[in-house]
This record gives structure tokens, sequence and C-alpha cells, in this order.
């Protein structure tokens, strides 16, 4: 079914799960980003969060909200984000993707690369959600080829979100930095925001040859990897558009970029 608006793709910087209850600036961006995509009819989601074996998609009917961290205040453990599945969309996703076996999933639900951007874009919890996984044993460049075969679901109004952080080391986090980032977090949020802008993504896609600030900001590939996704599934003519564009705490960075607005 064709929807009247070819949906734009994002790539949300994700953050801390205190982004659920806290009002800070990265949440008022998201909730401007939201009302600029307008409404999605449904939402495939890939999150860090869920890190596998192979190459999942969610089926179920009514996906429970996954509080997988530690530490936090109880409030947030108590927070419930309940949107509908899409088990149809999920097939599609099956269908579409013939580069990797996608296996369908009823155990996992929403982790909180998912549900908390979304509880702040979409608080109504009305849109269909299906999780799509990383699978630790493909490529980047495999990631990347998903993401492009995911592309023709924004004709039918189905928003594909990547969530991570392009900068993510929490082994080197400095509490007493909350608003920069170290030296080579800056650069290689600078050079991939460049790269980014001028559709450079064969060198975002390999960026372990970007030298220590690539090393030191991508430690391990998982937080990194969702925006792959959505650097596949936009149009090589679909502007960039940059939102919470700020290093946090040393060595997280919360760029958040869409594609096609």
């Amino acid at each position: 079914m064709a929807h009247e608006k070819r949906m734009p793709v994002a790539f949300i910087g994700h953050g801390s799960p205190m982004n659920a209850v806290d009002d800070n600036e990265f949440v008022d961006a998201w909730g401007k980003l939201a009302r600029r995509l307008g409404q999605p009819r449904a939402i495939i989601a890939v999150s860090a969060h869920w890190y596998t074996d192979k190459t999942l998609v969610t089926t179920v009917e009514h996906p429970q909200t996954i509080h997988d961290f530690g530490g936090f205040p109880e409030p947030l453990y108590e927070m419930l984000y309940r949107p509908p599945g899409d088990p149809e969309l999920a097939r599609e996703v099956q269908s579409l993707i013939k580069t990797a076996t996608v296996v369908p999933d009823e155990s996992w639900g929403l982790d909180h690369g998912v549900w908390v951007p979304l509880s702040r874009m979409f608080p109504l919890a009305e849109i269909p959600v299906v999780q799509l996984s990383l699978n630790y044993n493909l490529s980047g460049t495999a990631h990347y080829e998903l993401g492009k075969e995911l592309r023709p679901l924004r004709d039918d109004g189905v928003l594909i979100l990547g969530s991570g952080n392009i900068v993510h080391n929490l082994r080197l986090i400095d509490p007493a930095t909350p608003e920069r980032g170290y030296g080579w977090a800056e650069e290689f949020r600078q050079t991939t925001n460049e790269l980014i802008q001028n559709h450079e993504n064969e060198q975002l896609v390999q960026y372990g040859s970007m030298g220590e600030a690539a090393q030191k900001s991508v430690p391990t590939p998982e937080h990194y990897w969702p925006l792959l996704y959505a650097l596949g599934a936009a149009d090589s003519d679909d502007q960039a558009t940059f939102f919470a564009d700020r290093c946090i705490y040393g060595s997280i960075s919360m760029t958040s970029v869409a594609f096609g607005l």
C-alpha cells in the first residue's frame, strides 16, 4: 500500500536510559524530530542493545518493555512503553532481505535503545514497532546492505530507525565533563558528521581506517552499526539534518541525524 509521503530515515543517539524521564536538550530535539517526521504507519527499529548471533525480527503482537539496565532510580523500572507489534511488517522484512536469513523471534520485546527515544518521540505508543536485531557475525558492509534492502519500506510509510551512539566508550566516561567530549571524541564526531553530510558512506562503513580517534570512539561496533542501517536506507540525494549534535561525559556523542526530511 503506497503512502502519501516517502518516510524519512533517522538515527538517534539514545544515550542514558534516564532520557526516558529527564528533560534535556536531547529529549527536546527528539520531540522536534518526531513532529517533523509526521505520523509513520509503523516503525522498524535497529538498536545497539539487541546483539545476537543471527538476524532476528520481532513477530510478537504486543512487545514487552525490556528494562535491560541496572543501577537506575526505581521509577525507570516502572515505566512501560507498550505499542503494538506488526507481524505482517516483520514478514515483509523477512521477504525484503535477501543478503541474510531473517529469523522470526517471539521472545524479545523493545529494549531501552528503542523504547526510551520512542517514548519521548511518540508518547501515545500508538505506532506499531518491529525490532530487527544486530547480528554480530556480519560485517559492517553487510549491515549497510541490510539497510539498503529495507529502503522500499519508506514508500509504505515505515520509519526506519537506528538507535545507538556514534561515539560510545563507557570505560573512558568522565562524569566531571557532562558538557563536552575528549579531543579524540570531538574529532571523530566532526569527521563522521562531514562524511554523513557528503554521503561518503563507504568511509563510514570502514570506520576502522580512521585511526586512533575511531578506535577510541568505537571500541566495540554495536552502538555504531545502527547508523549503517540508516545510511543504507537513505537515498543518495537525501539531505542529512543533524539534531542534538554534541559530545557529553568525554566519550559519548548524542548526535542524531535524519535523512530526507
